[in-house]
């Protein structure tokens, strides 16, 4: 064997297994469209499994109850609520690692490139709402509470389809598709804190900020381990669970109380590097020699361990676990429109012609006119090479509004029934949000021409 293939890892070996199946998955899931791709499947397996003759099945699988008991502590939860009050705690938790990324070391630390995407995202929200509210308002204060399942941008989906139109849309741009998504996420999470919250119960909400402030003064005093971190973790998701503040909360809270700088500065890793590096002998000859060789490269593992920011560690473990299992999983268990009767029914309901003209129309003319005034008014500049036209398929794109939406869905509705038209239109709007997108895009002058006229 080449001396080379001795170094190779199994992975990367020409062996039939990493070379047929290992790198090939590893190269679809690297790719941007990918998440969106699994997302997708997973809605269409819970459209068809509700509507097909195994509908029972699927109720009595998600409504199964999990029961934890530990002594005299007890906590039930159906299965459905395990993924939306549990598993979307970590999505929730990745989604606020982002936006305190962006907020710290990313695109919206600069309040001048924060500004457009900033502002384009409450015009993305504000508008749909108001389109919703003018279309189902009537239908009482039960429909009037979905007001807020067409203020979300899907980032997997927009993505995704952005991702197909890349010859069409400058990097700028796209650049400020995602600055604006986690803007509105934000958005979102305040909305689901704000008014999506139960009556509050003040013991557990004092148990909040008391974890809150071990998390705080472990971080201080140095604590970096995750045997401290991950019981806190799960204590203050519990205190918000039973606080009435829904408990995906505690995701984005402890997002924001995740470091997003490492301990030891470049120039201390580098130092201790070569120190290593230069003493590292060829052979070693005495047992005290191996003792003291792997006490150095201990130290230098856990100063390499900690140059890195654990917000920026924590989104390279979790990001793959959350696009590819959690996001579907969830998927799975709230996608699944049941159409009773006619499917026209279904979307031409106030509601949810509601949510799907506030994806499409509301997002796309909220997003468009918020950022007009913004460059009109000179507080902001276009996204670099980009023009009208591309910023109003971009706009259209923000409009595929997918798993926050449900997820409100879930928190606004008790009624089967308006749940599942709320879910129809989000169906629905988010699929022509996307076709229209891509074809205004299409249809775009390419990246590189731009034009400030008013769109």
């Amino acid at each position: 064997m080449a001396p080379e293939r001795l170094h190779s890892t199994w992975v990367h070996s020409d062996r039939p297994v990493p070379s047929y199946f290992v790198r090939p998955v590893q190269r679809f899931m690297a790719n941007e469209a990918a998440s969106g791709i699994f997302l997708f499947v997973a809605a269409v397996i819970a459209v068809i499994w509700a509507n097909s003759e195994l509908v029972d099945a699927y109720h009595h699988l998600w409504n199964s109850e999990l029961i934890v008991e530990i002594g005299s502590f007890n906590l039930g939860l159906t299965l459905e609520e395990f993924v939306n009050d549990g598993l979307m705690v970590i999505f929730f938790f990745v989604v606020g690692l982002e936006i305190k990324r962006e907020l710290v070391i990313g695109e919206l630390r600069d309040p001048k490139a924060a500004v457009l995407p900033v502002v384009a995202a409450l015009g993305g929200m504000l508008v749909p709402a108001l389109i919703y509210v003018g279309i189902a308002g009537g239908g009482g204060p039960e429909v009037l509470r979905g007001w807020a399942v067409p203020v979300a941008t899907d980032i997997a989906f927009s993505v995704a389809v952005l991702s197909l139109m890349r010859k069409r849309v400058p990097i700028a741009a796209r650049i400020f598709l995602l600055a604006l998504a986690i803007a509105d996420d934000l958005g979102g999470i305040l909305v689901i804190a704000i008014f999506y919250t139960q009556d509050l119960n003040v013991r557990y909400l004092i148990a909040v900020v008391v974890t809150i402030l071990i998390i705080i003064s472990a971080s201080r005093v140095g604590i970096r381990s995750y045997v401290v971190y991950v019981p806190l973790a799960f204590a203050l998701w519990f205190f918000f669970l039973e606080s009435g503040i829904h408990a995906t909360i505690a995701g984005v809270t402890l997002a924001f109380l995740t470091p997003a700088h490492p301990m030891y500065p470049a120039g201390q890793f580098k130092r201790r590097a070569e120190t290593v590096v230069a003493t590292y002998p060829a052979e070693v000859d005495t047992q005290q020699e191996r003792e003291h060789l792997d006490h150095q490269v201990m130290a230098l593992s856990q100063v390499s361990r900690e140059s890195v920011a654990p917000l920026t560690r924590l989104e390279e473990i979790l990001q793959p676990w959350v696009a590819f299992a959690i996001v579907p999983v969830f998927a799975l268990a709230n996608a699944g429109v049941e159409f009773q009767g006619s499917v026209i029914d279904a979307l031409f309901s106030s509601l949810a012609l509601g949510v799907a003209l506030g994806l499409v129309f509301g997002k796309t003319i909220g997003i468009t006119l918020a950022s007009w005034i913004s460059v009109k008014l000179r507080i902001a500049a276009m996204p670099t090479g980009t023009n009208w036209h591309q910023m109003i398929g971009v706009a259209a794109i923000a409009g595929i509004g997918f798993t926050v939406a449900l997820f409100i869905t879930a928190l606004a509705f008790t009624d089967p029934v308006l749940a599942n038209e709320a879910k129809a239109g989000v169906f629905f709007g988010s699929i022509v949000a996307g076709v229209l997108g891509s074809a205004i895009l299409l249809t775009a002058k390419k990246p590189g021409t731009v034009s400030q006229d008013a769109p």
